[in-house]
């Protein structure tokens, strides 16, 4: 069993529940899509690329569903409206699987035994330091070693609710006063980490003016410091997107993966929207694997991304 545990049926029910919204709307629509119709033609196509668009799946990404529904549909001849739901539910977990084949692991095993340095990026309000206190909670869990850096010096909110979460978890933070250089923080964080033989570093970041340069500039010189104390740190840089944004958390994407390497997203907030469908979009646009979904309050809400089950689970 990983970090997060199995697949397990409360984690389905969690997702489920956490999807509700999302998924009356998709189902309304798509049955809008095929309402008097038995037959998947063109005009039920065409309703449908609506309802997915409207979804905030995006534009490119239902373009692409859509094509290969027509693709499936003039090869089986004849197509039932009864059997869209798994067609869709095949067609979105196959496009997906060729955009990234493998679904997250949660291992943080790093090749020369140096703890495993999570960097999180993210605008403000997306729910950055939330993910932070439910990671480190997990990996505490796990049996994990954890320590928090808050550099994110320039809210006192930031520093004071990942205080909270790290006493909540047991774990060890790092802080310095406010206004400190945020490299500062982020090299006696992993100092300590590993004078301490911790296993899992979590590194808070400032995320104000996701479009300016300055902050880039910040991140880029964060992760530079972070070199001097573990070479290849951190391994990971997750960005921390608000689902309930649809399409501005597609913006902030680019953004933020034009200034630094992202190599994991995070879609937060899933449970307060209608927009679920934007981790579809994602998922599929960028290069980079949505690693984690939040679909509730409780610290097991956040989930390790996995495919089918989301997709089993929206379109179900």
């Amino acid at each position: 069993m990983g970090l997060f545990g199995f697949f397990s049926k409360e984690k389905k029910e969690s997702l489920d529940n956490g999807l509700a919204k999302t998924k009356e709307s998709v189902f309304k629509k798509i049955q809008r899509a095929i309402v008097g119709k038995s037959k998947v033609d063109d005009e039920v196509l065409d309703n449908l690329e609506d309802a997915l668009i409207t979804s905030d799946v995006g534009v490119d990404t239902t373009l692409k569903i859509i094509k290969r529904l027509e693709e499936r549909v003039a090869r089986d001849k004849y197509v039932n409206t009864a059997e869209l739901n798994k067609i869709l539910k095949e067609e979105v977990v196959s496009l997906l699987n060729e955009n990234d084949a493998n679904n997250f692991t949660d291992s943080i095993v790093t090749k020369d035994g140096m703890p495993y340095v999570i960097m999180v990026v993210g605008v403000n309000g997306a729910g950055k330091t939330t993910t932070i206190g439910k990671l480190a909670n997990q990996f505490k869990a796990a049996g994990k070693k954890v320590f928090i850096g808050a550099a994110d010096t320039f809210r006192a909110a930031a520093v004071e609710q990942l205080e909270i979460w790290a006493q909540r978890a047991d774990v060890t933070i790092v802080k310095q006063a406010m206004g400190a250089d945020p490299a500062s923080v982020a090299y006696d964080t992993l100092n300590s980490a590993v004078a301490n033989k911790a296993d899992v570093v979590l590194i808070d970041t400032a995320g104000r003016l996701h479009n300016k340069i300055n902050l880039m500039n910040e991140l880029s010189k964060i992760k530079r410091v972070m070199t001097k104390v573990i070479p290849d740190a951190p391994h990971e840089v997750l960005l921390v997107l608000d689902g309930s944004t649809g399409q501005n958390a597609f913006e902030q994407a680019k953004q933020f993966t034009k200034a630094t390497e992202v190599n994991a997203l995070a879609l937060t907030k899933l449970d307060g929207t209608a927009k679920g469908g934007v981790v579809i979009g994602i998922s599929d646009q960028f290069k980079i694997p949505v690693k984690y979904i939040g679909v509730g309050e409780k610290v097991t809400d956040l989930q390790l991304f996995d495919k089918e089950q989301f997709v089993d689970s929206l379109f179900k």
